[in-house]
C-alpha cells in the first residue's frame, strides 16, 4: 500500500463549503487503496486576523506567545476537517504538530525541523485512518509550541512525506500548477508541466508565492516528487522533482522582471549561439540582471518583462 501526503492551503479550507470538496479529494485518494497523511493551513485569513488582534493588545509581542497563538488556526483547520470526513463514514484523527511529533530547534516564528518521530501517526495509519495534521507548527526541546514562518505547511507536509517515505506529496491551492507568470497578470502565462528543484527554488527565492523555500529543499534532499495541483478542478498539474527534461526551455515572469532557463545535457554546442542571444538582447535594448552558464544549463535573468516573441528566437538560437 502505498502512503500519500496531501497538503491543503489556507484557500482551500477556508470555509464549510471547501472543506467538502477537500474532503473529496481525499477520499478519492483513500478508496485507491492508499495510505493518506494530509497537512492542513490555518482558514482563509485566520492567521492575519489573529496577528492583527494580538497587536491590538501589545506592541511587544514573546515570539513564544505568538506561536502558541498562530498554530492555534491550523489546529482548528484539522479538527474541522476530521469532524466532517468521519461523519462521512471515513476514520480520520487530527493531530498537532507535537502530537504527530514533530520537533523543531528552538527558534519561534521560523523554526527548522529538526527530526520527526512518526510512531503516532503509524500507529493511527495501521489503524487505517487517515491522519490530518495541523501544518506549520512543531514543538521544541522545552515542549514549547514553535511554527516553522509563513508559508510553513508546505514544509510540514513534504518533511513528513519524506519521513514516510511517500510515493508523492501533492500540495493543493487555488491554482492548478506553477506559471511562467501570473495568470492574472499576464494573459500570455503558459502552465509548466514540470520543473527541477533547482528552478522552482530560484522562483521560490524570488518571491514567488508558490512554495515555501525549505520544503523546496527538503524534497531535493529525499527526492520526493511535489506536485501542486488545484483543489477546484481535476486539471494536471505541475510536478517538481530531479528529472531534467531533454533540451526545455523555460521563461518565468515575476512581476516587472523575467527568467530564462535553458536546461538540458550538452545544451552548450556552440559558444558562437552566445554571442547570438547577447546580439539580441542589445538589439531589444533587454537590462541584463543575471547570466549564467554551465555545461548543462543557461540562465537569463532580465529586469524587463520578456515577450514570448523573444523567447522563442532564443530557443531557436540555443537548440537548433
Amino acid at each position: 500500500m502505498d502512503t500519500i501526503v496531501l497538503k491543503f492551503g489556507g484557500s482551500s479550507v477556508a470555509d464549510n463549503e471547501k472543506l467538502k470538496i477537500v474532503a473529496d479529494k481525499i477520499i478519492q485518494m483513500k478508496e485507491k487503496n492508499n495510505n493518506v497523511v494530509v497537512v492542513v493551513s490555518a482558514q482563509g485569513k485566520t492567521t492575519d486576523k489573529l496577528i492583527a488582534e494580538a497587536n491590538e493588545l501589545s506592541d511587544t509581542i514573546e515570539d513564544r506567545e505568538m506561536d502558541v497563538l498562530l498554530s492555534s488556526g491550523e489546529q482548528i483547520s484539522s479538527a474541522k476537517l476530521s469532524i466532517l470526513l468521519n461523519k462521512l463514514g471515513y476514520k480520520a484523527i487530527s493531530l498537532t504538530g507535537w502530537q504527530a511529533g514533530i520537533y523543531t530547534n528552538n527558534t519561534n516564528q521560523n523554526a527548522i525541523i529538526e527530526k520527526i518521530n512518526l510512531t503516532r501517526i503509524n500507529k493511527e495509519l495501521q489503524d487505517g485512518k487517515i491522519v490530518i495534521i495541523a501544518g506549520f507548527q512543531g514543538i521544541n526541546e522545552n515542549m514549547d509550541i514553535t511554527t516553522l514562518g509563513r508559508g510553513g505547511s508546505d514544509t510540514t507536509a513534504v518533511a513528513i512525506a519524506a519521513a514516510l517515505h511517500a510515493k508523492h506529496c501533492y500540495i493543493y491551492s487555488d491554482v492548478d500548477g506553477v506559471y511562467t507568470a501570473d495568470p492574472n497578470k499576464f494573459d500570455h502565462s503558459k502552465k509548466l508541466s514540470a520543473l527541477t528543484y533547482e528552478e522552482m527554488h530560484t522562483i521560490s527565492s524570488e518571491g514567488a508565492k508558490v512554495l515555501h523555500n525549505r520544503s523546496i529543499e527538503i524534497g531535493e534532499k529525499f527526492n520526493i516528487p511535489i506536485i501542486t495541483k488545484s483543489t477546484f478542478n481535476d486539471k494536471p498539474g505541475t510536478v517538481i522533482s530531479d528529472t531534467i527534461e531533454e533540451n526545455t526551455i523555460k521563461s518565468i515572469v515575476k512581476k516587472e522582471t523575467s527568467r530564462i532557463s535553458i536546461i538540458g545535457n550538452g545544451i552548450i554546442r556552440n559558444f558562437d549561439n552566445i554571442y547570438k542571444v547577447l546580439n539580441i538582447i542589445e538589439q531589444e535594448k533587454l537590462e541584463i540582471l543575471e547570466f549564467l552558464v554551465e555545461e548543462a544549463k543557461i540562465i537569463i535573468t532580465f529586469k524587463n518583462v520578456v515577450s514570448d516573441e523573444i523567447v522563442s528566437k532564443i530557443q531557436k538560437i540555443i537548440l537548433n
